[in-house]
């Protein structure tokens, strides 16, 4: 199968660099997931919408992934909450991990191969911890084990951040802290009350720190290193770097990391989320508003993903408008099919179906302009800058009658590909209710007046009107121009 260049942006170099895996049949991805403690906010959600994108990208671009998203269910937060309702980690852990699946589905996130939960991953940590005393890079204190930082010469060589001058011995037991904060880090933390979860080990009774965690999970999939660790900007330091420390000196001959790829914080109106602001959002927030999750989707991957997304109810409105646009421009095609009796394709679903069905001809040119800007680092606001371009393109072939039947099919493999990435489209075309007309239907002919109405043609656009009426259809015409349907009563 054919792979098509990926160049992405290596947090490690800073710069842009072109992706080479070690084998492009089987990509090792690992993204930092969620700390099962409360719901995901939109800001979480964003890294996850990203993570989406890449793989998504990475499969039209012809690669095979074998990816991993980590559950954190044991951490300072969860043993402080789960003390304070008198339960195990388990039990409190068990409905905050099912609501973040949810999330997930409710997005239309495509599921990963391996969601590995750090209390199923403790021998692994403990044989870590055992390798990095091995090498010399640990030492004890009051039963609570730590890596030691001034004993390696490349620590701050992913986030830059400056290891000298450091006061040798000062230490952090929490498990996240500030940036530029730089200590010696947890390892294998010595239980500080009777109720706190451990685990009777090797190395002493515990229970190991947040930054061993994904380390220790690359290594119990993967057996060695990935070729790209993806996670929040937040994450760079001092996560990843105490990550990428421990990895490298327990296992120095290897390459723990090739690609890191870190996605930019989220704004809500300008603002930084909080609680106290009133601007903090959960995704059940905005969909009991009545948003659609579709329009969340377009909006959490519209933004470039290393830029901050400033989120805001003004654009959810907007992306409604611009999903109607891509999902009209396919009605009306799917429309002109079914009229000429034309069999339509089944859109792909797997790897080498998503890859022989790349348009071949007439639509070429669409599907190369969108992927050059998904291949490009994920540029999806060029990628999106493509689809309208093309979609003014095939409005302008559909309304002088121009699409050949071949070309028709060209055009619906291109709307295959570019919801193999977007995934909000929608291709079933099922009747609604006792209508006669199905949605998709329905759309192309509103799409079809509005066409009618900008060429001056009133006369065909009031007889859509009275023929979408005729058959249990109102229309109702707001200001902005967008157009409302209903069934009449």
């Amino acid at each position: 199968m054919s792979k098509l260049p990926f160049f992405l942006f290596d947090s490690a170099e800073n710069k842009k660099i072109e992706f080479k895996p070690d084998n492009p049949d089987k990509v090792k991805i690992y993204s930092c997931g969620p700390t099962v403690y409360n719901y995901s906010h939109i800001g979480n959600l964003r890294s996850y919408v990203f993570v989406d994108i890449l793989r998504r990208s990475l499969k039209i671009l012809g690669y095979q992934l074998d990816q991993t998203m980590n559950i954190t269910d044991i951490d300072d937060k969860i043993i402080r909450e789960s003390i304070h309702h008198s339960v195990s980690i388990e039990e409190f852990t068990k409905p905050w991990t099912e609501a973040f699946f949810r999330d997930l589905e409710k997005l239309n996130i495509e599921k990963l191969e391996h969601y590995p939960f750090a209390t199923k991953s403790v021998e692994e940590m403990v044989e870590l911890i055992e390798k990095l005393q091995e090498n010399g890079y640990t030492y004890e204190k009051e039963g609570s084990i730590y890596f030691s930082i001034d004993k390696l010469k490349s620590y701050g060589s992913l986030s830059k951040v400056e290891a000298t001058g450091i006061i040798s011995g000062a230490r952090y037991d929490a498990d996240e802290y500030e940036k530029d904060n730089v200590r010696d880090f947890v390892l294998w933390k010595a239980p500080k009350e009777e109720k706190e979860k451990s685990w009777n080990t090797k190395i002493g009774n515990g229970r190991p720190g947040w930054h061993l965690e994904c380390s220790a999970m690359i290594r119990q999939i993967y057996s060695s290193g990935v070729d790209i660790h993806t996670g929040g900007i937040d994450l760079l330091f001092p996560h990843h770097e105490n990550e990428k420390a421990q990895s490298e000196a327990a296992y120095p001959n290897e390459k723990f990391v090739k690609y890191w790829m870190h996605c930019e914080h989220l704004l809500v109106d300008g603002q930084k989320m909080s609680k106290s602001k009133g601007n903090f959002f959960v995704l059940n927030d905005i969909l009991d508003k009545g948003y659609d999750w579709k329009v969340v989707r377009y909006v959490l991957l519209s933004f470039h993903y290393r830029t901050k997304l400033n989120f805001s109810f003004e654009r959810l409105n907007e992306a409604k408008v611009s999903i109607q646009k891509i999902q009209n421009a396919f009605n009306r095609i799917s429309s002109e099919m079914k009229s000429k009796n034309i069999e339509s394709i089944r859109k792909p679903i797997n790897h080498s179906e998503i890859i022989s069905c790349r348009p071949q001809e007439f639509a070429l040119d669409y599907f190369q302009n969108f992927v050059n800007a998904i291949s490009d680092d994920l540029n999806l606001p060029k990628a999106l800058a493509s689809i309208f371009d093309s979609i003014k393109s095939i409005n302008t072939k559909l309304d002088s009658s121009s699409l050949s039947n071949e070309e028709m099919i060209d055009v619906v493999k291109y709307f295959y590909q570019i919801d193999c990435l977007l995934g909000i489209l929608d291709f079933t075309n099922e009747k609604i209710d006792n209508l006669s007309l199905s949605e998709n239907e329905i759309l192309a002919l509103i799409e079809n007046r509005s066409n009618a109405k900008k060429n001056k043609d009133f006369k065909l656009a009031d007889s859509i009107r009275d023929e979408l009426k005729a058959k249990g259809i109102i229309l109702e015409d707001s200001k902005d121009g967008s157009v409302k349907w209903k069934k009449s009563e």
